[in-house]
Order: structure tokens, then sequence, then C-alpha cells
């Protein structure tokens, strides 16, 4: 048994799950934030067989997907004269990150 954690941006979040039980898994799901751009992300977790993690990793690949995209970020060191004037970056966001692990027990009360 492996634990599927995947971190996905928020509008890719219903997709996802949609996409997860129409071939029949069962995933929950978190809310959490970015530590970077400070945005809404969704956690999922997925347990699945060994054997069918590659399965689910393409259903994530295939529904979040990465995009540019400006944001205004502070800079680390405020000038004393001019404060903290944020600057545009450009950003890649969406995607997923994902994690797996091996699972030593499961219960399922």
């Amino acid at each position: 048994m492996k634990l599927v954690i995947a971190v996905v941006h928020d509008e890719d979040s219903h997709k996802l799950l949609e996409s997860l039980t129409c071939k029949g898994y069962m995933a929950t799901k978190l809310a959490s934030t970015g530590g970077f751009l400070k945005t809404g992300n969704t956690t999922f977790l997925i347990g699945v067989p060994k054997d069918r993690v590659e399965d689910v990793t393409g259903i994530i690949k295939d529904n979040c997907k990465t995009e540019k995209q400006m944001t205004l970020v502070n800079p680390p060191i405020p000038s004393s004269i001019e404060g903290c004037m944020p600057y545009p970056v450009e950003v890649t966001v969406g995607g997923a990150t994902v994690f797996v692990i091996d699972v030593e027990q499961h219960f399922k009360f």
C-alpha cells in the first residue's frame, strides 16, 4: 500500500477530484496554503495499492497544468527611504507537487 500526497493549485482541485472518483479512487481533500505566494492550494491524500501508483500520478499529471503569471512581491530588504515597495515577478503557478510514501499499516473502520 502507498500513500500519494498531492499538493495542487485550488483551480485544478475540482477537476482532479472528479477524475479520481470517476476512475474509482477515493481521496481525502485538505485545504492548504502555499508558503511563497500565500495562495490557496488543495492537498489530496490518496491511498492506493503499489501497482496503481502510476495510474494515480498520471491522472494528477493530466489534470494539473502549470502556467506563468505575474505577481507582486516585497523585496527582502526594505530601503530606509522608500520602504517596502512591491515589484512584479513572473512565477509558475499550478501543477502539482506529489509525494509517494510507503504505508506500513492501513485500517478502515
